[in-house]
């Protein structure tokens, strides 16, 4: 299982410079390749090769940062095409369309830089990096981590890492190949499900109440609006220092959610059983000042969350049909839409069960998880002849 792990780079003014001059001149030789990708109808990697690799030596590049920098223009080409194929810019035709393909890709000149073990050598003990730059190897670049970052990446790092600007601080995200648990098999399910006012609700009792969250996302998005208003120069930098201020506290919300239903499903020797809620911004119809609140909601982050912790502990973990789950009685499994009276209330018309609509809708979940679990035991088990 691939886990990145991010660590902070604290260079002197020196190196910061020569790491700042290097993105900028990578960056900037990657639009010049794009540029001659587009006019050649984007050639293989190869005949890319033959085209760009001359000119990025003569402009300072070295070997591996000059492959590197053409097979991340390629990729990228790689990638347009596909997203072209599934139609995610639009239909044929298409103002979007038209303007991802009538302009070749264009590069930040702070986007980031891959770096193999040949540019790029770490020192655990001593928490620093040796890096490549156009200015000539740079040693002894320090960096800052939690000590579990530090011993996941003296055991499992492995292949290139990227190194990163944001708001003028440098980052080495890298990659880590993380052994899985083995996979239980489970005793029962904790259905969880996701919300607005109640982010998190599972079938055992746990509910992570939204009420701070949306609290939070308010007060930012207030103060934004206040900032931008204001449009002076102190009220631009404050907004610059502010951003992705709210995504890491939703992050960091997430993190701890998903670390608590793993931990109680590891303790119990219970699965997880989630909703699969991908295409819901285009499946849901809400008013307009709801739209934003459900834009704003990192569902999908938190099951990603679930899924790796669920993977890195051994926790089988199913994804069901979220469809009429807060129809549906947990107890009875009678389907009515007046069975859920309001937000938090759930009364069967069928049974007359009473219970907290998320708990109910989790207690559902947990149901749908078990029978999908056996089935796809049963899946695997071959025929007798």
């Amino acid at each position: 299982m691939k886990i990145v792990v991010q660590v902070k780079l604290v260079p002197d003014a020196v190196q910061a410079s020569a790491l700042e001059s290097t993105l900028r001149t990578v960056n900037e030789a990657a639009n010049w390749v794009s540029g001659v990708a587009f006019e050649q109808g984007v050639p293989r990697e190869y005949a890319l090769r033959r085209h760009t690799y001359a000119e990025l030596k003569s402009r300072g590049l070295g070997a591996q940062a000059a492959q590197h920098v053409i097979k991340r223009v390629r990729d990228a080409y790689t990638t347009l095409r596909a997203n072209l194929r599934a139609g995610n810019l639009g239909r044929p035709g298409s103002a979007r369309r038209r303007k991802a393909e009538s302009r070749p890709i264009a590069f930040r000149v702070d986007a980031a830089q891959p770096y193999d073990d040949r540019c790029l050598s770490w020192q655990y003990d001593a928490q620093t990096v040796s890096i490549w730059t156009t200015a000539g190897r740079v040693k002894g670049v320090r960096f800052a981590c939690s000590a579990d970052a530090l011993k996941m990446l003296q055991q499992y790092r492995k292949g290139e890492s990227d190194l990163i600007e944001r708001d003028g601080v440098f980052y080495l995200s890298a990659t880590c190949e993380v052994p899985e648990a083995t996979e239980y098999e489970p005793e029962g399910f904790i259905g969880v499900d996701l919300g607005i006012a109640n982010v998190a609700t599972t079938s055992t009792g746990y509910r992570a109440a939204g009420r701070g969250l949306n609290r939070h996302r308010r007060r930012q998005r207030a103060l934004r609006r206040k900032l931008q208003a204001k449009a002076t120069k102190s009220a631009k930098r404050r907004l610059k220092n502010r951003r992705r201020k709210e995504a890491r506290h939703a992050a960091n919300v997430n993190h701890i959610i998903a670390k608590r239903i793993v931990t109680e499903a590891q303790r119990t020797s219970s699965g997880i059983a989630l909703e699969d809620l991908k295409g819901i911004r285009q499946r849901a119809r809400l008013r307009r000042p709801q739209r934003v609140t459900l834009h704003t909601w990192a569902f999908a982050q938190l099951g990603q969350f679930l899924a790796y912790k669920a993977r890195r502990a051994g926790v089988p973990l199913v994804f069901v049909d979220p469809a009429y789950s807060s129809q549906e009685c947990a107890q009875c499994h009678h389907i009515a839409k007046n069975n859920r009276l309001n937000q938090a209330r759930f009364v069967c018309r069928s049974c007359g069960v009473v219970a907290h609509a998320d708990r109910n809708a989790s207690r559902t979940i947990a149901h749908r998880g078990e029978a999908a679990w056996i089935a796809g035991r049963e899946s695997r088990v071959p025929a007798t002849p």
